[in-house]
């Protein structure tokens, strides 16, 4: 019997992650994809971004509205609560063998936990990261222990599962999906991007991606300095849309207002995967604190200017540059990170996060892992601790 596998997501972000994970669920004879659509997906503030997917060709079998439109912490703690009742119903009613979560949004928490009430396995994808300036870090942590199938994008953060306690038989390092792009898609050239996105690449861009600091009491705190750098950077800028997070449209509006005294900046809300990954290619650099440029850039060897707080202890490779979120470390990183020397320095290097073949193997693992009370079993693999 074919087995059936629910799929939530939240955001443009993790579809971009989860693109070739459902397609490859669409194919495997032994799954039935079940996708459950919520957050800000469905929200006109942040694009409807739900429309990619329906382009996409996905059967969309459950939409949760829970985002409320607030710009505070209650707000996001209020989400969460909304999420929880629209996804009792919808996994009352669904049922799914197992149910697959992807990283660290904090909507997640929301059907983690009717899962758990209900008695349904879960499989996370992710877990095991560090981000140290985020509530994503406790976020994917706690769903890493109410999960019961783990596919890791490192070997060290496996290693970080494991000594949670989950059984190794659990823990797969897969790599990470959002990579499995450049390796079954053909990425668009300038020209179609140009014509599509209707901006010039004469120039090569700088790629912005920045997000609130949920983890700060005032999550925009680094923000001043960041566009105080904007504002002394000559060329064309792409700034890409923050994630729904407290703080995140006071930072669309300056991210506005920004760009309307910019004749060479553009802001977009959502980007398909493909544009964003094919922009990154066409790009001079990337600037921001999204976990983007850490898992993602790599592959492209792009040079990018990771600011401040949000990504500290999340594994990097070596076309990343930490700086403070201080206006004048910001400015010599982007002279760095411009230079011919350190865009020769990159040549062969590696990504640490996969080889774009993950979205392969977690479906192989989804289609032949035991379920029902074998799954939901948990025994932890800890040693006793003597006191």
């Amino acid at each position: 019997m074919r087995r059936t596998i629910g799929v939530v997501t939240t955001s443009r972000a993790d579809y971009g992650h989860l693109y070739w994970v459902l397609r490859e669920l669409e194919q495997c004879p032994q799954t039935d994809l079940r996708l459950l659509v919520t957050g800000a997906q469905l929200s006109s503030e942040f694009g409807f971004a739900v429309r990619e997917i329906e382009k996409d060709g996905f059967e969309i079998h459950e939409r949760i509205e829970c985002l409320l439109s607030s710009d505070s912490d209650v707000g996001m703690a209020k989400t969460i609560g909304v999420a929880t009742l629209g996804f009792a119903e919808a996994l009352g009613r669904m049922r799914p063998d197992i149910l697959l979560l992807i990283a660290d949004r904090y909507e997640l928490l929301a059907p983690a936990s009717v899962a758990l009430a209900l008695r349904i396995p879960i499989a996370h994808i992710e877990g095991g990261e560090i981000s140290e300036g985020a509530i994503d870090d406790a976020v994917r942590n706690a769903l890493t222990k109410l999960s019961h199938l783990h596919f890791t994008p490192t070997e060290s953060s496996r290693e970080r599962v494991l000594a949670m306690g989950e059984e190794p038989w659990r823990v797969h390092c897969t790599g990470a999906p959002s990579l499995d792009h450049l390796v079954h898609r053909r990425l668009p050239g300038r020209a179609e991007l140009e014509a599509d996105l209707k901006i010039s690449l004469d120039e090569p861009p700088i790629v912005v991606s920045y997000h609130p600091v949920t983890l700060a009491s005032d999550t925009l705190r680094e923000t001043d300095p960041l566009f105080g750098a904007l504002d002394a950077l000559n060329g064309p800028m792409v700034l890409c849309f923050p994630n729904s997070d407290a703080g995140s449209r006071r930072l669309i509006d300056r991210a506005r207002a920004f760009c309307d005294t910019r004749d060479n900046a553009r802001l977009f809300v959502n980007l398909h995967p493909v544009r964003y990954w094919g922009l990154l290619k066409q790009a001079a650099l990337m600037l921001g604190n999204s976990s983007s440029g850490i898992m993602e850039s790599s592959s492209l060897a792009l040079p990018t200017v990771n600011i401040g707080l949000r990504q500290e202890g999340r594994e990097r490779a070596r076309n990343i540059i930490d700086v403070p979120a201080e206006r004048q470390a910001i400015l010599s990183a982007v002279s760095r990170a411009r230079s011919a020397a350190f865009r020769a320095g990159l040549a062969g290097m590696s990504n640490p996060y996969g080889d774009g073949e993950a979205s392969r193997r977690i479906v192989a693992i989804l289609a032949e892992a035991p379920l029902g009370e074998k799954l939901l079993h948990k025994r932890s693999s800890c040693a006793p601790v003597s006191w």
